[in-house]
Order: structure tokens, then C-alpha cells, then sequence
């Protein structure tokens, strides 16, 4: 049930979007597509507000039975969230130089490849990080 929740707004925001861009009155539905953003993003701040500040009974509760810290995982999913961002944004501009630099000299390969998977360790780094916020959770 909480899915549906979650994905029903995604889902008549993309086919809402769809309609409005087919309409090709693009000036209305980028002002469309802004406001549904935002209210998406709203609704994500009350969730994580909701889920931050929720009954400290409850957490103390769980400290002590052994249950998990919600701040910590938030916190793991965040860190993440952020390192794959990062590394797609870093593999996109060293993938595209590494093509480049490929098409005029091929036998660079393996280095543009190191550089490319150099790019792709900030990912594993926030995996790491990830892995040890839910160990001390």
C-alpha cells in the first residue's frame, strides 16, 4: 500500500507531462512540470521530516531492543544517492573524453579505461560508507 502511494504521484506526473508536451505548448508545461516537481519535492520533505522527527519513545525503544536508527539509514541513503550521482556525472564527462581520445589514437584504450573506472570508484565509496552507517545503526 505504501508503494502505490508513492509511485501514484510519480505516475500522473510523467503522464500528465506526456499529454502536456504532446500539446506542444511547451511555456505551459514547463511552468506544469516545475509546480508537479515541487510538489513532489514537498511531498518528500514532510516524508523525511515525518520519518526524522517522529516519537522519541519509539527510537530510545528501539535503541535499546537492538531495532535500527531511521537517522542512520537515512543518512546511507543519502550517501548513496549522492556518490552515484557523482560518479554517473564523472563517467559521462570522462567516457566522453575517453571516446574521443580513442577515435584519434586507439591504442590509448586501457588508459582511458583506467580513467573511466578511477571516475567509477566514487560510487563503490559511497557504498563503503553506505555499509558502515548501517553497521552502526
Amino acid at each position: 500500500m505504501l508503494t502505490w502511494l508513492i509511485v501514484l504521484p510519480v505516475l500522473v506526473a510523467v503522464f500528465g507531462a506526456v499529454r502536456l508536451l504532446r500539446r506542444r505548448r511547451t511555456g505551459h508545461a514547463f511552468r506544469w512540470l516545475l509546480a508537479m516537481n515541487l510538489a513532489l519535492l514537498g511531498g518528500a520533505l514532510v516524508v523525511l521530516g515525518t520519518a526524522l522527527s517522529g516519537p522519541a519513545h519509539a527510537s530510545t525503544q528501539a535503541a535499546a531492543g537492538g531495532g535500527t536508527n531511521g537517522a542512520a539509514l537515512i543518512g546511507a541513503a543519502i550517501a548513496v544517492a549522492g556518490a552515484s550521482i557523482g560518479a554517473a556525472i564523472a563517467v559521462a564527462y570522462t567516457g566522453a573524453a575517453a571516446l574521443a581520445a580513442l577515435s584519434e589514437r586507439p591504442e590509448m584504450f586501457g588508459r582511458a579505461m583506467v580513467i573511466v573506472g578511477l571516475a567509477e570508484g566514487i560510487a563503490v565509496y559511497g557504498l563503503v560508507v553506505a555499509i558502515l552507517l548501517i553497521g552502526k545503526a
